[in-house]
């Protein structure tokens, strides 16, 4: 109809992506990226800032110099620094200079002789060099505590997935989850970010954030595919299809909303402000959003497909489908053919089937008609309406007629 929104289009069935169909092709577009990914985390590493490796932070003002400048004072004690970046701005602004753990011989000297050098670089009275050691056990144990919490959500959610959909469900969630921490991970070891605390956190805030996606498009499926297997009409992965596109909307619209203040966060927070902890945690929610929100969509849902459809009752439904759509060219390639199931709709090849009627008595000798089902009346026919109210006469309408209006009155 003319004046619908493309989303209830979609929701309809009149408008319809290939998701499912074209599920090989998903896979190896995330194949590629995820071996890419993998092969960088295995030569490349991490980056471990310098909470998880341990070692010493000096924070001084910046009073207007560059980093070139902190980088030959550095150079005139020998130490080389590891990290050195501008956190803040304005007159706010301060150097973050970090090095290894400096040696336990003597290091009162060389961490004294470090402050002096910044200090006499930029300006200020060697007091005023803030110094700060950072053990590495305490990274450990962040560590520790986040592998330990990424074991229980994920059995959480085994356990909660299978009750509330069923184990392949699960298992195609959690491989989607997999898939988005590995890209997220091989991201950052490709381009060399820290991994700090703060994006610890953001990995695990990311499991939430695509596990939300893949319920929302999960709960459709299962919608869509109550009593599927006791029909002859559409078939599992076309039933999937048709869920994805009806949540495809949604999905669109929740990543926007999400990825807006993650952006925010990284621009303004990171990039102008010269926030280095808001810069950490939203370079990792950014890719992780992202990657949930393709998952959901190109992984999980394929994913499920591909196992449900191994199970003999789908293969027979699939064989049925086919031999219905055989006998019926009008519903051969459809993509979600029109099924009474909730939240299905017909589609457009089910919509415009026609009806082949006898042709009247006006119209060419013995020519068949093409006319959809519901066919308004001929040109120069009385209105539904009136036939209706006419007909309380008699038979044919006529007022005259018997067990008419008039005929009840002579009695």
């Amino acid at each position: 109809m003319a004046g619908e929104s493309f989303a209830t289009r979609l929701y309809r069935g009149d408008v319809s992506f290939e998701f499912i169909r074209s599920r090989r092709r998903w896979y190896a577009v995330s194949g590629l990226v995820l071996l890419i990914s993998i092969l960088s985390l295995v030569f490349r590493g991490l980056t471990p800032s310098v909470d998880f490796k341990g070692g010493d932070v000096f924070q001084l003002a910046r009073n207007g110099h560059s980093i070139a400048d902190i980088n030959a004072a550095m150079q005139s004690t020998g130490v080389t620094p590891e990290v050195v970046q501008i956190t803040g701005s304005g007159g706010a602004a301060r150097f973050r200079v970090e090095t290894k753990t400096l040696s336990q011989s003597g290091k009162n000297d060389v961490v004294d002789k470090v402050a002096g050098a910044l200090a006499s670089k930029v300006g200020v009275k060697p007091k005023d060099v803030d110094i700060q050691t950072v053990g590495s056990t305490w990274g450990s144990q962040i560590t520790h505590k986040a592998v330990v919490s990424l074991i229980v959500f994920l059995i959480a959610v085994i356990i909660y997935l299978s009750f509330r959909f069923e184990w392949k469900m699960a298992l195609g969630a959690i491989i989607a989850l997999l898939h988005d921490l590995l890209i997220t991970a091989g991201i950052y070891s490709l381009v060399g970010f820290e991994v700090s605390p703060s994006t610890v956190i953001a990995l695990l805030t990311i499991l939430g954030y695509s596990l939300y996606d893949t319920v929302v498009v999960f709960d459709k499926v299962r919608e869509n595919t109550i009593g599927l297997a006791g029909g002859s009409r559409m078939t599992y992965s076309q039933a999937a299809n048709l869920a994805v596109n009806q949540t495809l909307v949604r999905s669109i619209n929740t990543s926007i909303i999400a990825l807006l203040p993650v952006a925010g966060l990284l621009i303004i927070g990171a990039g102008l402000l010269g926030a280095g902890s808001l810069k950490d945690l939203a370079l990792a929610l950014l890719i992780g959003l992202a990657s949930g929100a393709y998952s959901s969509i190109f992984i999980a849902t394929p994913l499920v497909v591909d196992f449900k459809e191994r199970e003999p009752a789908m293969r027979q439904l699939t064989r049925r489908v086919a031999a219905r759509q055989a006998k019926d060219p009008a519903l051969a390639g459809a993509t979600a053919p029109s099924w009474g199931g909730r939240g299905a709709a017909p589609t457009p090849a089910a919509r415009s089937t026609t009806v082949t009627a006898p042709a009247s008595s006006d119209e060419a000798e013995g020519d068949a008609v093409a006319r959809p089902p519901a066919t308004p009346p001929r040109p120069g026919a009385r209105p539904a309406g009136q036939q209706r109210r006419s007909g309380r006469g008699g038979r044919g309408g006529r007022p005259g007629g018997r067990g008419g209006g008039k005929a009840r009155k002579r009695r």
